[in-house]
């Protein structure tokens, strides 16, 4: 880590969600250290009442050994990531659980399981990624997609995306969120692709693809971002300066992006899937415990809504 600034977990986002009753959860792949003491920290949070599934006695003998009384709580035997994923998604397929948790599972055993045509959590909107950033000392959230899904989303995708991260922001309180279409320039060039593709999608969102939001773009980041970068530069935008939404033309850019954040200012990634039937909590092994706590937060208030 460059920062040495603690990682934080927002104060607004906590006190939303213990307005809440705890959100029913299936931990997929639970019969892990580091998964188990991420549900026990959500539960004792009250975000949640999770269901752990995975290996029972592994389950039952780490919670032994953490002095965590989980007799209360439901655990369903699975063997191996792919079975437990698809008895995590048979679990909100069905209704008994309202959100999801990556464990100690790969992402793409979950996500196979979660868009399987016959058996997953479709729906009539593609899957995204949003990552809820906060820095320390600022009250201001940054939403960046999407940076873990989608590789090199076109036009078509870029719409779902920007639905999927419009409804995180409304659910969170963010009620008409500006969203930011970044590309390196402010001006549609052919020699910029980015930039057309963004032009493409603003004009179908302000058409009425998109409601519930400002859309604007292209914007290089300095002008989404800076309301003296956007007058300098002459960018004319209710958006520039002033994002809510920032929505990157690529996962090398999403990706860059978030982990700058994280390492150089300590900022907290808290990352959730949208467009399944359920929020789903995509977390990295390398993610502090923070954002694992305020990624569950996320999703409890999303599956309220």
């Amino acid at each position: 880590m460059l920062s040495k600034t603690p990682f934080d977990v927002p104060a607004p986002l906590m006190a939303r969600s213990q307005n809440l009753a705890p959100a029913t959860m299936a931990v997929a792949g639970a019969d892990h250290g580091v998964a188990l003491e991420s549900a026990r920290q959500a539960t004792d949070a009250g975000l949640i009442t999770p269901v752990l599934v995975g290996d029972t006695a592994t389950i039952k003998a780490m919670a032994l050994d953490m002095d965590w009384d989980i007799s209360g709580l439901r655990l369903e035997q699975a063997s191996g990531e792919s079975d437990a994923a698809e008895r995590a998604v048979a679990l909100a397929r069905g209704g008994e659980v309202a959100s999801l948790m990556k464990g100690q599972i790969h992402t793409d055993a979950l996500m196979r399981a979660v868009v399987s045509r016959d058996t997953g959590l479709r729906t009539d909107r593609r899957l995204s990624h949003i990552f809820h950033m906060t820095v320390p000392g600022s009250d201001r959230v940054l939403y960046i997609t999407d940076a873990a899904i989608n590789v090199a989303p076109d036009a078509d995708a870029q719409i779902h995306i920007i639905n999927n991260a419009v409804q995180m922001a409304h659910a969170l309180g963010c009620d008409d969120p500006k969203v930011a279409m970044l590309s390196a320039t402010e001006s549609v060039m052919d020699s910029m692709p980015s930039s057309k593709l963004a032009d493409a999608v603003v004009r179908r969102a302000q058409a009425g693809e998109v409601t519930g939001a400002i859309v604007d773009g292209p914007f290089a980041f300095d002008n989404a971002m800076s309301p003296e970068a956007a007058a300098l530069k002459g960018v004319d935008s209710p958006v520039a300066g002033n994002a809510d939404i920032l929505v990157v033309p690529n996962i090398e850019m999403g990706n860059g992006l978030f982990k700058m954040m994280v390492y150089f200012m300590s900022g907290l990634a808290a990352g959730v899937v949208m467009g399944a039937s359920v929020p789903i909590v995509l977390t990295s092994r390398a993610d502090p415990p923070e954002a694992r706590l305020a990624a569950t937060a996320i999703a409890s208030i999303i599956s309220k809504k």
